[in-house]
């Protein structure tokens, strides 16, 4: 059921010049992972084409609860251990329950 699922936006802005080196650790440790996970139903990996240096990302979840399991994904506490010194900062996140989607199963 639609209501169930979770939209997640977030935005990473890379240190200067570091966007590559930052892709390059995802597509290591968070391909793999969200390519098996079945809580995820997408995912979109997105290179801001105005900045250089941000990276913007969309996912789908099955539910809040496959969220926040992904969160404690062992894929994803290395990838933030090698991804964090790469990032200004924490993402800017935002959490949606969609209301209308297009070709994504529940």
């Amino acid at each position: 059921m639609i209501q169930n699922q979770q939209a997640v936006f977030l935005i990473h802005r890379t240190l200067p010049g570091r966007r590559d080196d930052v892709r390059t650790v995802w597509m290591e440790h968070m391909s793999p992972a969200v390519e098996g996970n079945p809580g995820h139903l997408a995912y979109a990996y997105c290179l801001d084409r105005a900045d250089d240096d941000v990276i913007c990302v969309f996912q789908m979840y099955r539910s809040a609860a496959a969220a926040q399991e992904f969160l404690n994904h062992e894929s994803y506490k290395e990838y933030l251990a090698v991804v964090e010194p790469l990032l200004t900062g924490p993402p800017e996140f935002h959490s949606a329950t969609p209301a209308w989607t297009k070709g994504m199963a529940p």
